[in-house]
C-alpha cells in the first residue's frame, strides 16, 4: 500500500496525531506518497512532511539546476552539447521532500504526445547528441507498453548510442522490475539505470533481487545518492550505503550537494562538512565505492566536483595529502624538463 494522505502516515507510525494537522498546508503545497518498502522510520525523513518546508530561503529557487533555461520545446532540457533530458513523466512512486524538482513534478500522466514529438524531432535534428537520459518525475513509473514505445523511436535516431534512465523504481517499488520492463530496455543504444538511493536500509532483499534482474539481462547500474542532513549524513551511513551497492553490483556515481529547491534548507550541509566526509570515505573505500561528490551550479550552468582538494601549489612543486591527513612534498615535472629530455640523443644498444 502507498501512503498519500497525513491520515495513513499517522496510521503507520510515521507521524504523530498531534504533528498532522499542522502539516496540512505543507502536504497541500507538495503532495505525498511513500511506498510499503520506504515507510520505515530510519528513512522517513526523506519522505514525511514536515514544518521546516515552510521556510523558504533568500537563495532558494523554483527552478534550481535551470532546466526551463535550457529548454528547446517543453519536456526537453539540453544543457550539454552531447546529451539531453527528456522529462517522460512527472509522476513518480515516492516523493521526496528534498526534490529539485518539488515544484513540478507531482502531475499525473506521461509527456504529451506533441511534447514528445517536438522533443524527439530536436534529438534526431541534433547529431551532436548522443546520449538521452530518461527521467521526470520517474521513467520507469510508465507502462512495458509506453516505455517501449519512446525507446523504440530513440533507437530509431542513428546516432544516440546511449539511453540513460535516472530512477528510484528498483529501490521504491521493485515490483516493478519485470519481464516485460527488462525487455524493453533490450534496445540498440546501450541502456544504463542510474539508481537514485539515500541510504543503505532501502536497499531490501526486494530491491537487491530488483537489481540483480537487471543485471543479469546485462543493464550496467550507476547509483546517485543526495547529501541530506538527518539521513546519510556520516561517514558511517555513506559507507554502508556504498558498499552494500558495490555488493549489488552497482556502482556509486553522484554524491549531489543538496540543491536549492525552496523549503529544503533543513536537508543541506555545508559542502565543508560533504568534502569532510568524502575525505573520510577516501581512507574507508576502494576507488569502485567512490562517487564523486558535485554539485549541480544555480542556474542551469552544469554540474562540477566539488570533493576535497589533496593538493596545494609550493611553487613548482606540490604538497599534496594522502588519505591519512599526513602530508607530502611532490616534484612535478616542468615544461623545460620535458624540452630537455627529448634532445638527449637515444643510444643505439
Amino acid at each position: 500500500m502507498t501512503l498519500t494522505t497525513l491520515h495513513q502516515l499517522v496510521s503507520a507510525g510515521l507521524l504523530t496525531k498531534a504533528e498532522a494537522p499542522a502539516l496540512a498546508p505543507v502536504a497541500e503545497t507538495f503532495r505525498i506518497s511513500v511506498t510499503e518498502a520506504m515507510a520505515r522510520p530510519e528513512l522517513a525523513a526523506q519522505f514525511v512532511p514536515t514544518l521546516a518546508e515552510m521556510l523558504t530561503r533568500a537563495e532558494e529557487l523554483s527552478d534550481p539546476i535551470g532546466d526551463h533555461a535550457h529548454e528547446p520545446t517543453p519536456g526537453l532540457t539540453h544543457r550539454y552539447p552531447d546529451r539531453v533530458i527528456l522529462h517522460a513523466t512527472q509522476t513518480c512512486e515516492v516523493y521526496c521532500r528534498f526534490c529539485f524538482r518539488r515544484e513540478s513534478v507531482g502531475a499525473s500522466g506521461h509527456l504529451p504526445e506533441d511534447d514528445l514529438k517536438a522533443a524527439l524531432d530536436h534529438i534526431a535534428a541534433t547529431p551532436a547528441i548522443r546520449e538521452v537520459i530518461l527521467t521526470g518525475g520517474d521513467p520507469m513509473v510508465l507502462s512495458p507498453r509506453r516505455l517501449t514505445a519512446i525507446l523504440q523511436r530513440l533507437d530509431a535516431i542513428p546516432h544516440v548510442d546511449v539511453v540513460r534512465f535516472h530512477t528510484r523504481i528498483p529501490v521504491v517499488q521493485p515490483a516493478r522490475i519485470t519481464d516485460a520492463l527488462i525487455a524493453a530496455l533490450d534496445i540498440r543504444p546501450a541502456v544504463w539505470v542510474v539508481v537514485h538511493t539515500n541510504h543503505p536500509a532501502e536497499i531490501t532483499p526486494e530491491a537487491a533481487a530488483a537489481l540483480r534482474k537487471l543485471t543479469r539481462a546485462g543493464v550496467p547500474l550507476l547509483s546517485q545518492s543526495v547529501l541530506l542532513q538527518g539521513v546519510n549524513a556520516d561517514p558511517d551511513t555513506l559507507e554502508a550505503l556504498f558498499r552494500t551497492l558495490i555488493a549489488n553490483r552497482v556502482k556509486p556515481y553522484y554524491l549531489h550537494h543538496a540543491d536549492l529547491a525552496k523549503g529544503t534548507s533543513h536537508f543541506r550541509t555545508t559542502i565543508a562538512e560533504g568534502q569532510k566526509i568524502m575525505e573520510t570515505l577516501r581512507g574507508r573505500l576502494s576507488g569502485i565505492a567512490q562517487p564523486t561528490y558535485v554539485l549541480d551550479i544555480p542556474g542551469g550552468h552544469g554540474k562540477v566536483p566539488i570533493g576535497p582538494n589533496y593538493l596545494v601549489a609550493q611553487g613548482a612543486a606540490w604538497q599534496v595529502t594522502d588519505p591519512k591527513g599526513q602530508r607530502h612534498a611532490y616534484a612535478d615535472v616542468t615544461k623545460g624538463d620535458v624540452q630537455q629530455a627529448a634532445q638527449v640523443p637515444i643510444l643505439a644498444p
